[in-house]
């Protein structure tokens, strides 16, 4: 290992090392002082409770901007659009879309026939 190398080695390997240590001596001290809260908290209301919360009070509705309002419309508009949606007899409007399609089926061959029998008739 040459000079550089084991330079740099060593302050790597030191860095992390102190690094390391003062990370982890950071986190007991935060959790320390997170405990030392809690237990403080429980001491304080042994001895003095903390007065009750009152009652939550009524919502305050302001009045909302032009995004909001927009989401609202939208919402409204969408809600309707799925009860529509979930209101419709599909049963009934698969029958009358097959109806209708046969109807159409049958006008379109009619015509067809009519128009081949006239034209052989026309031949003959």
């Amino acid at each position: 290992m040459g000079f550089t190398t084991g330079l740099l080695g060593g302050f790597t390997l030191t860095t992390t090392l102190i690094y390391t240590s003062l990370l982890i001596h950071n986190r007991n001290r935060l959790r320390q002082a997170t405990l030392l809260r809690q237990q403080h908290l429980l001491l304080n209301n042994v001895v003095e409770p903390q007065p009750l919360l009152p009652p939550p009070t009524t919502r305050e509705v302001r009045d909302a901007g032009l995004w909001a309002r927009s989401k609202d419309r939208w919402n409204m508009e969408l809600e309707a659009n799925v009860k529509k949606v979930q209101a419709v007899d599909w049963e009934g409007a698969v029958g009358r879309v097959e109806e209708g399609a046969s109807q159409l089926w049958q006008r379109a061959f009619k015509g067809g026939r009519e128009g081949a029998e006239r034209a052989a008739g026309r031949e003959g």
